[in-house]
């Protein structure tokens, strides 16, 4: 495999389909895969959930149903999931969700907090009398790493070899990992564009979703309101459909979009904001594809730093990636896509997780003007002195800098926000 096919792959691998929020997504998948292998009636289910899985699926809308967290998501895998569709298990969900309800007002479901340091890990176990099924993902959301039938085990990966960090993505030397900010611009700058052509298709349909949201009320209705405001400018406009999306896609609107890194609210930052600036700008439809490459790569690399899920929302790499597409259609150079990232690493580095919730499209905007900002500054070649806080002259050092903090620095964070989260009163 040469280069830029390992490079296409790791891209193919990162941004994929999703319906719904991929954490009680997955959460579905695995239900549907334990209830399979089980094969006949489910009687009661016990789920094991890591922190951040427990933290990004209890206050987020699922996807036809007009209901929120893990119960109902556990119920329509368990009534409708096929393990196959991977993280559009949760499609008909429309269809099924009566059946669901009924299912989950029967049967009983268990779900406690799994004591690991992997912070993506989901172990379902399905039982029928005697017998019982079990289906463990980990380290991605469709990655099953043990799929059991009583005794008999059907899979096992030996997937817990982890670093002392608990990023147990990193532990092998990966085409992300060995990547930099240099190559990847010069991957979407140079390779032929017949070979990066594909990534269109994620802007015709993660736009759908942000016009989804600008057309009808879900959640806060920020991006409808910043599009309806008779006053905007160009920067709120194209924030607007960002925002937009996330306002649907949170509240449980069923169409599909494009995810980055496990996110569908990556994939929405590193695509509308890109695809919509090139269109005010007349962007050639082979510079859009540039740009939209250097953007989902961009975020794919410095999200790889920081871990899959992590205290640190995954805003902050999305929206990176998102001025390192604009400042492409800007015509601007490596060094100035440099500059901006470097200045929103001084800007938003710490902006933390609370779980995944309709308020994350107030995140989006906040993460998004950064990005404006930034692009401001770099376009006229100005940026944060090397002295200032966490920034270094080279980039990916500075990258591997936000990193550190995402994987390391606000583990602590991490526990405190799952306790106020879990303990509140509503």
């Amino acid at each position: 495999m040469t280069r830029q096919e390992e490079i296409r792959t790791l891209m193919q691998e990162n941004i994929v389909l999703a319906v719904g929020c991929t954490e009680p997504v997955a959460v579905a998948l695995a239900a549907a895969k334990a209830k399979e292998v089980l094969g006949k009636e489910v009687n009661r289910v016990e789920m094991f959930l890591s922190k951040n899985i427990i933290k990004n699926a209890m206050g987020v809308g699922i996807p036809g149903t007009g209901m929120i967290g893990l119960p109902i998501a556990i119920a329509l895998g368990i009534c409708s999931g096929k393990s196959e569709k991977g993280l559009q298990v949760l499609e008909n969900a429309r269809e099924y969700v009566d059946i669901a309800k009924e299912w989950l007002a029967t049967h009983e479901i268990t779900i406690r907090h799994k004591d690991t340091d992997e912070k993506l890990y989901i172990e379902c176990c399905c039982h029928s009398g005697n017998e019982f099924s079990k289906a463990i993902i980990a380290q991605n959301h469709q990655n099953f790493v043990l799929v059991q039938k009583n005794d008999d085990i059907l899979l096992h990966k030996d997937w817990q070899n982890q670093t002392k960090d608990g990023n147990s993505q990193s532990r092998d030397k990966d085409v992300a990992s060995t990547l930099s900010a240099r190559e990847i611009y010069d991957y979407a700058d140079k390779t032929d564009v017949s070979f990066l052509e594909w990534i269109y298709q994620t802007a015709v349909v993660n736009e759908a979703m942000a016009k989804e949201g600008l057309t009808k009320e879900y959640g806060l209705g920020i991006g409808r309101r910043l599009h309806m405001d008779k006053d905007k400018n160009m920067r709120e406009d194209i924030i607007s459909y960002a925002c937009a999306a996330a306002d649907a896609r949170m509240d449980g609107a069923t169409l599909p979009v494009y995810s980055n890194s496990g996110s569908g609210n990556q994939g929405l930052v590193c695509v509308l904001p890109v695809f919509e600036y090139a269109k005010r700008k007349n962007a050639s439809k082979e510079e859009t594809i540039r740009a939209l490459t250097l953007s989902n790569l961009m975020s794919i690399y410095i999200k790889n730093k920081i871990g899959r899920l992590s205290a640190l929302c995954g805003v902050v790499n999305a929206s990176m990636g998102a001025v390192s597409g604009m400042i492409y259609i800007e015509k601007g150079s490596l060094l100035q896509v440099c500059y901006a990232i470097r200045n929103m690493i001084n800007t938003i580095t710490g902006m933390a997780c609370d779980g995944a919730k309709p308020s994350c499209a107030l995140k989006i905007s906040a993460g998004l003007n950064s990005a404006f900002d930034s692009m401001l500054l770099a376009m006229n070649n100005t940026v944060v002195n090397n002295t200032d806080g966490i920034a270094e002259d080279c980039i990916d050092k500075s990258i591997e800098n936000l990193g550190r903090i995402g994987r390391m620095g606000m583990n602590d964070m991490d526990d405190l926000i799952l306790d106020i989260m879990v303990h509140k009163k509503h």
